[in-house]
Order: C-alpha cells, then sequence, then structure tokens
C-alpha cells in the first residue's frame, strides 16, 4: 500500500522529486493532459454555458487505471504539476478523472525542485486554484471556438485542410506586414564621410585618430564641394569633454528574454530553448522556465551576493530587484534563475551546459556593481566651416558587472560606434590629415523577423504569454503559413570619393545588401489567410483586441470575471461574422490576382491557390478550352510575380533527346520538377533547375535511379507479383499488398522460400 502518492506531470521531474522525499512517498507522472477537450468534435455544448466536454485519449486510458488504482490505495495524494495556469488546469483533471476525496487529496506548488523547496511546499499544501482552472479552459474553449468556426470557412474559400488560430493569426499578421514593408522600401542614400588624421607624440611616433563628420551629406555634389573646401583646410582641436557614464546590468531571465538571448548569443531556435530549460528544470538545475516576472526571491539575492563576495570581492556586489515591466505579467512569481547561485556549471548535454551557463551569467551580473566608463569626445574644426568632425573615445574605469556578462543586441542597423582608446591631444593643437573618406551609404530597409524578435513584439503587444510563445511560432510554421530561411542578398553599386595627398579619386565598388538568415518568411497560402482573414475578421486579427482578450484571461485568473461571461460576450459578437462571411459569394478565389494576358492565346494570366497550393493560371473556367495550370516554385510570391516570369512556367515540359531510343522530357508537376522517360518518372534534385538541366545530366539521374532500384529489390516471387523482399533504411524487410513485414534476425533474407515468408505475415 502507497502511504503518500505524488503526481508530476513529466518522469524526469518525478525521477528528480523521488530522490527528496522519504520511502513513503512514491511519485508518478501524469505525462501532461490526461483529458482533453475530443479532438475531432467542437466539444462544446454552447447552450449550457459553454461547458467543455473532454474525454481521455486511448493512448491516456491505462496510465489513467493505474493512477486511478494507486490513488484509491493511497493516504493521501499530492497534486503536484507545475504552478501556473496550465499545471493547475492538470491537477484539476487529475482531482476530476481519479475520483480524489478533498480530505485525502492536498495541492503543492513549488518554482524550483530542489529539497529545501519540496519539502516546503508539502509543509504549505493549499487546494486547487479555480480561478486559474478557469482561465486555462476560458483560453482552450475561446481558441477551440476560433479554429472549428473559422477553419471550415477557410477550406472553402481558400484552400481544403486549412485552419486559423486566435494568436497564431496574429502572429503570421506582423510577418506578413513586415514583408509588405520591406517590399515597398526605398533606399535613400546619404554620404558618411569619416577622415583620418595622425597625431605625434612626444617620442616622435605617430597614432591615427579616427573621427566622422557629425552630419551626413545628401548628395554627391556636396560630398564632392565639401572635400574640395578640406583640401587647403586647417584641422584644429576646437574642444575635448570627458564625462563619466555607468552601465547598468540587465535584469534576470523572463521566458521571453531567455528565449531572445539564447537566439543572439547560442542560435537556439525558441522551442530548442524552452525544451533544454525544461529540462534544466526537471533536473533540479534552475527555477521555473514559464514566467514574465524578473523578481528574485530573497534566497537567491542572498546566494548571489554570497557567490560574488567570495568570487570577486565587496566592491562588485550591488544587491537590486527589478519591476516586470511587460503587459498582463502573471504566470509565475520568480525570475528564470539557478537554484544554486553557487554552482557555475553542471553535468549534463552540451546545450544543456550552454543555456546553464547563460542563465548563471545574467543572473549573477543582474545582482552586481555598474561598469564604470570615461567617455571623451573630441571636436575637430575644419577652418571657417559650419560642420565639424567628431571622435570618440571609451575608457572602462571598473568593471564591474562586464566581468561576468554582457547583453547582445539584434538591431541590424549599421554600427557606427567607433569608439576607442583615444591618444593624448590638446585643445588648440593642429592635426595633420592623412585622408577623408566619403562613402555612399544607404538607409536600412525595415528587418525581418526572427523567432526571437518575434517574441519580443508580441510580448510588447501584450499577446500571448510565456507558455505560448514557442508552441505559437511552431504551430505557423508546422501550418505552412510562415517559413524560416535564409535569403540572398542582392549585389548594389555605391559611390566612394577619397581625399588623399591633395587630390580627389572618384570611384565606383560594389556591396551585397538585404542578406538573411534564419529569418521568417511568409508563404503565399499564409499571405492569403492573412488577407481573407484582415478582411472579413478584423477583431481576430487586430492587435488591441487580441491583448484585450489575454487581459480578460489575467481578469479571470485573479477572480474578477466569470469566465463563461467573458466567452459570450464574444461569442455573441464573432458568430454572427462567421455566418455573414460564409454566405458571402466572391466573383473571384481568395486570394486570385490577374496579372495580364498570354500573347499566345490571348487568354488571362492569373496566379492563385489550388488545391495544391499557389499555381499560375491561363485560362478562366467560363471559357469552353479548360484553364491549364503550372504550380509556382517556393521562392516566387503571388503578390511580386511578374507576367514573364508567370509565363516562363508553361515552357514546360521540354524534350531533351533520346536516351536507350526513347525520348526523355522535364515537366515540372505537384511534388516539383521531374525527368520523365520510358513512363518512368525521376525527381530533379532540390536545387536543380528543369529550364536549364541537360541531356547528360538528365542520363544521370536515370542511371542513378535504376542503381538505388536494383539495390531494393532483393527477390521477387512468381507466386504472387504483390510480395517482394526489398532493401529498406533499416535493413532488409518483406512488403506485402502495401504492408510491411520484419524479418527474423535467424534468416536470411536472399534464402526465404515464398511459404516461409506467408508464414511470417500470417504470424503477424
Amino acid at each position: 500500500m502507497v502511504k503518500n502518492l505524488v503526481i508530476v506531470e513529466s518522469p524526469a521531474k518525478a525521477k528528480t522529486i523521488e530522490k527528496f522525499l522519504g520511502k513513503d512517498f512514491k511519485v508518478l507522472s501524469s505525462y501532461g493532459h490526461i483529458r482533453d477537450l475530443k479532438k475531432k468534435d467542437f466539444s462544446i455544448d454552447i447552450p449550457n454555458h459553454y461547458t467543455p466536454i473532454y474525454e481521455i485519449p486511448k493512448e491516456k486510458k491505462k496510465l489513467v487505471d493505474e493512477l486511478r488504482d494507486l490513488s484509491k490505495e493511497a493516504e493521501t495524494v499530492w497534486l503536484a504539476s507545475d504552478e501556473d495556469r496550465e499545471g493547475e488546469a492538470i491537477a484539476w483533471h487529475l482531482y476530476e478523472v481519479l475520483e480524489l476525496s478533498p480530505e485525502k487529496t492536498k495541492r503543492i506548488v513549488f518554482h524550483e525542485i530542489t529539497k529545501n523547496a519540496i519539502l516546503h511546499a508539502i509543509e504549505n499544501p493549499r487546494g486547487i486554484n479555480f480561478d486559474l482552472v478557469n482561465a486555462q479552459q476560458a483560453r482552450r474553449v475561446l481558441d477551440r471556438i476560433v479554429g472549428f468556426e473559422l477553419s471550415p470557412i477557410l477550406w472553402r474559400k481558400v484552400k481544403p485542410a486549412l485552419s486559423a488560430g486566435r494568436v497564431q493569426s496574429v502572429a503570421v499578421r506582423l510577418i506578413v506586414e513586415r514583408e509588405r514593408d520591406i517590399q515597398k522600401f526605398t533606399p535613400e542614400a546619404a554620404y558618411r564621410v569619416i577622415a583620418l588624421f595622425l597625431i605625434q607624440n612626444e617620442k616622435g611616433d605617430t597614432t591615427e585618430l579616427k573621427a566622422e563628420l557629425n552630419q551626413r551629406l545628401q548628395t554627391k555634389e556636396e560630398a564632392l564641394a565639401f572635400l574640395e573646401y578640406c583640401k587647403n583646410s586647417n584641422f584644429l582641436i576646437e574642444d575635448i569633454t570627458t564625462r563619466p557614464t555607468r552601465k547598468s546590468p540587465a535584469a534576470p531571465f523572463t521566458t521571453s528574454t531567455l528565449q531572445q538571448e539564447a537566439a543572439r548569443k547560442l542560435s537556439f531556435s525558441v522551442s530548442q530553448t524552452m525544451m533544454v530549460a525544461q529540462k534544466l528544470y526537471e533536473s533540479g538545475h534552475i527555477t521555473y522556465m514559464r514566467t514574465d516576472s524578473v523578481n528574485l526571491s530573497d534566497l537567491a539575492l542572498n546566494a548571489a551576493k554570497a557567490e560574488i563576495l567570495n568570487t570577486m570581492g565587496e566592491k562588485y556586489v550591488n544587491t537590486r530587484q527589478y519591476n516586470t515591466k511587460s503587459k498582463g505579467a502573471q504566470e509565475a512569481h520568480e525570475a528564470i534563475r539557478p537554484t544554486y547561485m553557487d554552482k557555475p556549471t553542471i553535468e549534463g548535454t552540451a546545450q544543456e551546459k550552454k543555456l546553464y551557463d547563460l542563465i548563471w551569467k545574467r543572473t549573477l551580473a543582474s545582482q552586481m556593481s555598474d561598469a564604470e566608463l570615461e567617455k571623451t569626445t573630441v571636436t575637430i574644426g575644419v577652418n571657417e566651416h559650419k560642420l565639424k568632425f567628431v571622435a570618440t573615445g571609451e575608457v572602462i574605469k571598473f568593471d564591474g558587472f562586464l566581468r561576468v556578462y554582457l547583453e547582445s543586441n539584434d538591431d541590424e542597423n549599421e554600427k557606427d560606434d567607433d569608439s576607442s582608446l583615444l591618444p593624448p591631444m590638446a585643445v588648440g593643437e593642429l592635426l595633420s590629415l592623412k585622408e577623408i573618406n566619403a562613402t555612399e551609404r544607404f538607409t536600412q530597409r525595415p528587418a525581418r523577423f526572427s523567432e526571437a524578435s518575434l517574441v519580443r513584439k508580441l510580448e510588447e503587444l501584450g499577446i500571448g504569454r510565456p507558455s505560448t510563445y514557442a508552441p505559437t511560432i511552431s504551430t505557423i510554421q508546422n501550418r505552412e503559413y510562415v517559413e524560416k530561411g535564409d535569403k540572398e542578398g542582392v549585389e548594389r553599386s555605391f559611390n566612394a570619393l577619397k581625399l588623399k595627398n591633395n587630390k580627389i579619386t572618384d570611384t565606383t565598388k560594389t556591396e551585397t545588401t538585404g542578406n538573411d538568415k534564419g529569418k521568417l518568411f511568409p508563404t503565399n497560402i499564409g499571405v492569403v489567410v492573412n488577407d481573407f482573414l484582415t478582411e472579413y475578421f478584423p477583431d481576430i486579427l487586430d492587435f488591441n483586441f487580441t491583448a484585450s482578450v489575454e487581459k480578460e484571461f489575467d481578469n479571470i485568473a485573479d477572480g474578477d470575471m466569470e469566465w463563461t461571461e467573458a466567452i459570450d460576450t464574444f461569442y455573441k459578437s464573432f458568430h454572427p461574422v462567421v455566418e455573414a462571411t460564409a454566405a458571402v459569394k466572391t466573383e473571384r478565389k481568395v486570394g486570385e490576382r490577374i496579372i495580364g494576358t498570354d500573347p499566345k492565346t490571348g487568354r488571362q494570366v492569373s496566379v492563385k491557390i489550388s488545391r495544391f497550393g499557389p499555381v499560375v493560371q491561363i485560362g478562366t473556367a467560363d471559357e469552353e478550352e479548360k484553364p491549364i495550370f503550372a504550380s509556382l516554385k517556393k521562392t516566387e510570391s503571388m503578390e511580386t510575380i511578374t507576367l514573364e516570369a508567370a509565363l516562363k512556367h508553361f515552357e514546360l515540359p521540354r524534350t531533351l533527346g533520346d536516351f536507350e531510343e526513347k525520348t526523355i522530357t522535364v515537366a515540372s508537376g505537384r511534388f516539383g520538377p521531374y525527368v520523365k522517360h520510358d513512363n518512368k518518372y525521376v525527381s530533379i534534385p532540390k536545387g536543380g533547375d528543369p529550364m536549364t538541366i541537360t541531356l547528360e545530366e538528365a542520363v544521370e539521374l536515370i542511371k542513378e535511379k535504376r542503381i538505388k532500384e536494383s539495390q531494393k529489390h532483393i527477390k521477387a516471387f512468381e507466386q504472387d507479383a504483390d510480395l517482394q523482399i526489398l532493401n529498406g533504411r533499416w535493413g532488409p524487410y518483406i512488403a506485402y499488398k502495401k504492408k510491411n513485414f520484419k524479418i527474423p534476425k535467424d534468416k536470411v533474407p536472399a534464402d526465404l522460400t515464398f511459404e516461409e515468408c506467408m508464414e511470417i505475415i500470417n504470424k503477424k
């Protein structure tokens, strides 16, 4: 008989907690939710106060039976799921499904998995917080209503099998709008002027001083005129100012700042960061990883102070408490920090060690002294000209928190800060000019979102919560509304003027601009779905509306609002719009764009979303001759494709020539470009272009496929053409009537008889 049964969410967490509790405690895992809304049904009883209809999934039934049997035996059942809304809902579902009684059930929460925290939780149990449960139910029900009511409209109006979601749709909108801002952007040029002066010290050593003109010049004429003026000018130090400055450390990590910094410093994706952080938490290394609080407990403050004192001394200590600024901060009560500040390193995978190191340094730095710097600004006059050159230098007088950690930033604009140590100088000193460069520079287009910068934007807008950022970003990519990828930059020319030895040279140089790595791009389907939802469901896509819904969830969690009232208000305004939109008949297919006329046939050319994705179409459905279609390449945008580029798709199929007295053609289909020969198809590998592939390359692909297929077929049987022994990724296997069967280890595949194969199949 079990005296105490503790139920947590994950097996790893169960393993860690079991170490801290005595033999009277058995710790088991529920493996997340044990009950949820039915997958394929709407599962919300709208007339009956929006009551959710829950079910236990098939795969969880055995586990639920085991937990139920053990909970009946136990004297006390401790529900120890996470301390956020999702965790509270799991505790409530366990209470309901396991038919627990209030007398023998205790709810415990802890922010870190340490012996002290677990024992403290056991000593201070509480009941289930139904306000938190209702906030989770409200989110689940609202998201189900939006998904189930909007998705069928998308199937009819755009493309089958699409789906919509409340927060995901807003995230897609941000990415689509940013892409359009980039397309509309026109760079403006101006000249950045940098001078190099020579300064000689008392020993006769020469050092260079770099200074920038305090204003950019708008035209080449202005730049040339300024360089001409400089030819016969004196350069005099007019002013030197030195002022002390301080740099303060960043606050400890919240979920979103950890996701951003891990992306910048470790190149982790948002979901990767959460997966690694979850393992660190469950192993007892860090506090709970879903939080928007920057608060640290007194225990953590004292532990950080002790660690700084022990390793760096009194002058590095500056204990601070930070205030949370994000809209509607709520989930948990402490920032993400190490559980033991005296542990700079841990055992674990390479990723776990890196992320832990980041969290440890950030937490420690947050409790350290400001860095003290001295900033020097030198102003250099050019005869009587109103423009001045300015040189800046920075000296660290006391490193403070910089000894441990400096926060990165992902500002992609030009880094113009050339601060460095300046040589000794005096006001009134004349400087010797080495050269002046006036270089044409361009304004930067808006930056595409990375996963981390999208999280930051969602947080700024008050959309989503720590538990929703990673799933939202995964969902919009899985649904193929957005894809993460790279974009090669384009080459552009720029003008460079140089004044040296009293001569001006004028050259044209080239640079690559617009190069993007690991950024989020909207797909054609993502753009069409976004535009449709923005037009017909402006509320759902409205940033303020989505943020206000999050605020309502917070009010429910605080006990200030009835969850069914919030859902009722939303549903009564949302459902009529759904019905009205479903009834709208549109002249053209949603997202269709007419781009011109085919000069050969005089028929209309358009782009649209078909059942199989984005296509170019020649002709219309109401013509006698049927329309013809060609799939767009992934890199082509329905918004920007030209008529010329669209018509190129109809130059296929191409005839390349003959091989073995049979013609080879190249075409493009649903699954990409392919080579066709003797009624057999060979895919053209990624990166291959059906418009430029040669006969020799096509023959090579055909031969390669034949070799692969010959290696794949081990044996066939006259008795039944459906029976074959094939070679697969994991070794030989029997294939029969579209089913695969494992070959026993003691059998030689090539020696198997028909009867032996059928025996293996029948046994299965």
